[in-house]
């Protein structure tokens, strides 16, 4: 008997229907796992935004940067040194560092310094620096050398504020700019009389430090605030028990600490790595009143107020009108006498009600509102917090 493969058609078109709907099924609910998914990330996302570590906001006191500086002498430039007549001290300081290699100058000879130049030489020492570590010096010069393109700075003592020598500084420097001249015509690119020498200094003297002496370090915040001191503290102590911390005032937070050095370092790489809500800053507006910038932070909001805004323009054209005799007159002079026009102009300006602003985008909104330019936007806002309706402190730069 002849079997038709057609005859069971219906039954498989409803199980491939049946596996159809259950692949779709799976396929929402993965898709719907996904959008959780999704939406814990930029949940999770939204929450780091909002922490940050001990380490961006506080560091231990006493570990830090020293400043360096020191007078030395670039050598090797293509004729672009300090001009001899105008700069007497890049002469006399040529004339000493010859003498320390036991040349001695003729009377009435002087040192030509066509191809010196008079620089100052500045450093930053690093925390726990040691001898022997070499770090970035910049040299800039003092006199009128043309560039120090090419040059090479001789050895140099740099000096703490103490006046003790911590490094010697010599080496070839990188300067980025260029410039050429020739009748009359001069061409420059970038800034010529100042360069840095990589790795161009190195350490003679550590400078002491308090870190590995007492039991106790003090945490500096980067600007005072009680609420992240006392944040500080509270996160400290719950991670490393109750009385490990201990905020000090607004700045100082005061921590105990290991007398083990090892132990000490790694406390306080955890401690660096722990996170605290961030916390709202004070509310504040900066002006610079010299380019017309205006920053504001997240926490500064508006109260209702009215401002009515208009500009006013004062205008002055002179014309000069001559005055000539007639032409059968005697003795008649030819007078140049001026016209002068006075016009004033005043914009009007409506009232206009800005709305309280309890976020940041309401108050920029508010503000745009008024169409006013930068440089009247700084008298608005001085208006405004005068009227008490600017929930901020306003600074001027």
């Amino acid at each position: 008997m002849f079997h038709n493969p057609l005859s069971h058609q219906p039954a498989r078109r409803n199980s491939l229907r049946l596996a159809g709907l259950r692949w779709l099924a799976v396929c929402r609910q993965t898709a719907g796992m996904a959008a959780v998914l999704a939406v814990a990330a930029w949940g999770a996302s939204v929450a780091s935004a909002q922490t940050m570590r001990i380490k961006e906001v506080a560091a231990v006191q006493g570990v830090r940067t020293n400043q360096l500086t020191g007078y030395g002498l670039v050598v090797g430039l293509d004729g672009t040194g300090d001009q001899t007549n105008q700069m007497p001290y890049t002469a006399q300081a040529m004339s000493n560092y010859l003498q320390q290699l036991g040349i001695t100058l003729p009377a009435g000879i002087g040192a030509q310094t066509k191809n010196v130049a008079a620089v100052l030489v500045t450093a930053q020492l690093p925390a726990f620096a040691q001898p022997g570590q070499m770090v970035d010096v910049t040299v800039a010069s003092i006199g009128n050398a043309k560039s120090l393109r090419g040059g090479t700075l001789i050895s140099t003592p740099l000096k703490g504020v103490d006046g003790e020598i911590y490094a010697l500084a010599q080496g070839n420097l990188v300067v980025s700019g260029a410039g050429a001249s020739g009748g009359g015509s001069k061409v420059q690119v970038n800034h010529l009389s100042a360069g840095l020498i990589p790795r161009g200094a190195q350490v003679e003297r550590a400078v002491p430090n308090g870190f590995q002496g007492g039991d106790t370090l003090i945490l500096g915040l980067n600007s005072a605030d009680f609420a992240t001191a006392n944040r500080v503290a509270q996160v400290i102590n719950k991670a490393k028990g109750q009385g490990t911390a201990q905020a000090l005032d607004g700045r100082m937070v005061q921590v105990r600490a290991p007398a083990d050095s090892n132990e000490r370092v790694a406390f306080l790489a955890e401690l660096e790595e722990l996170k605290l809500d961030a916390v709202v800053p004070i509310a504040r507006v900066v002006v610079n009143a010299r380019t017309g910038s205006i920053v504001l932070n997240q926490a500064v909001t508006l109260s209702p107020v009215a401002v009515a805004h208009g500009s006013l323009s004062v205008s002055i054209s002179s014309t000069p009108v001559i005055s000539q005799p007639n032409a059968l007159s005697t003795g008649g002079q030819t007078v140049v006498t001026e016209k002068t026009d006075i016009k004033i102009q005043q914009e009007p300006g409506a009232l206009i009600q800005m709305q309280a602003g309890a976020q940041l985008a309401d108050v920029v909104k508010a503000l745009n509102a008024l169409g006013a330019t930068p440089q009247d936007l700084l008298a608005i806002l001085q208006a405004i917090k005068a009227a008490g309706a600017l929930n901020a402190e306003l600074e001027v730069i």
